[in-house]
């Protein structure tokens, strides 16, 4: 466990057979990540690309959850993040199944080449550039904010390293729903499903699950609202079932 963790961080139990290294002070992941994981589908022989990976959760719960999938792999520019995340893979040894690269998001063609993957996956920032900023903790910042790659970026991106009729699946604000579309649209990524996340069934949607297919036809389908909590501090028997992932074989 020594050699395992730095200082200051701690191994967190996914409860899916794997852990994952996070440090509290830099960026831990939360349920936008697990959501993400679970909207996302991958079938088997398929591989899949995981834009701004941060400490690698998506990858790993991908992995717990489709393990006929070829291969997973982890885009991430912070290279202690991207390292924190190789450290976990290969605590899981799942050095054959995941690989995380220290690279920027906007250089991913590069990186990988265009129409390489089935599937690519993205938590990105939610807020605008610099709006809303406060703190200087670089990590945090970087995961929040559009700092350093910003909506357009991605989804461009994506089209690229995407094969033709390849899945896209983002979570993100409902407040830029109108320029997800839009940008996605432009890059021939054609939006075919989405789910709004409610955390009440009371409350308005605080996130948007969302699935495109590149070279698509256009027709969405509209799911019904995910409620994350029955009441405060209990969550829904569908978030129960979420957190509890099947394994699809």
């Amino acid at each position: 466990m020594e050699k395992i963790l730095r200082e200051g961080e701690r191994l967190d139990d996914l409860q899916n057979g794997y852990s994952l290294i996070q440090n509290p002070q830099q960026f831990c992941f939360g349920i936008d990540a697990v959501l993400l994981s679970w909207f996302a589908q991958v079938k088997p022989g398929e591989r899949v690309l995981d834009m701004g990976t941060g400490t690698g959760i998506v990858p790993i719960l991908l992995k717990a959850r489709y393990p006929k999938g070829e291969h997973f792999t982890g885009l991430e520019i912070q290279e202690e993040s991207a390292e924190r995340a190789r450290r976990s893979v290969a605590y899981n040894h799942l050095e054959q199944d995941i690989t995380i690269t220290t690279g920027d998001i906007k250089e991913s063609a590069s990186i990988y080449g265009g129409a390489f993957f089935d599937v690519v996956t993205t938590n990105p920032p939610y807020m605008i550039g610099h709006h809303g900023l406060t703190g200087s903790n670089e990590a945090k910042i970087i995961a929040r904010h559009e700092t350093l790659c910003n909506l357009e970026d991605i989804i461009s991106q994506a089209a690229k390293v995407l094969k033709p009729k390849g899945r896209f699946y983002m979570v993100h604000r409902p407040f830029r729903l109108a320029e997800i579309m839009s940008v996605m649209v432009k890059y021939r990524i054609e939006p075919k499903r989405m789910r709004l996340v409610q955390p009440f069934a009371d409350k308005e949607p605080n996130m948007v699950l969302i699935e495109g297919l590149r070279g698509g036809n256009s027709r969405m389908l509209v799911e019904k609202p995910l409620i994350v909590y029955e009441k405060q501090g209990i969550y829904t028997e569908e978030i129960q079932k979420i957190y509890g992932q099947e394994v699809i074989k």
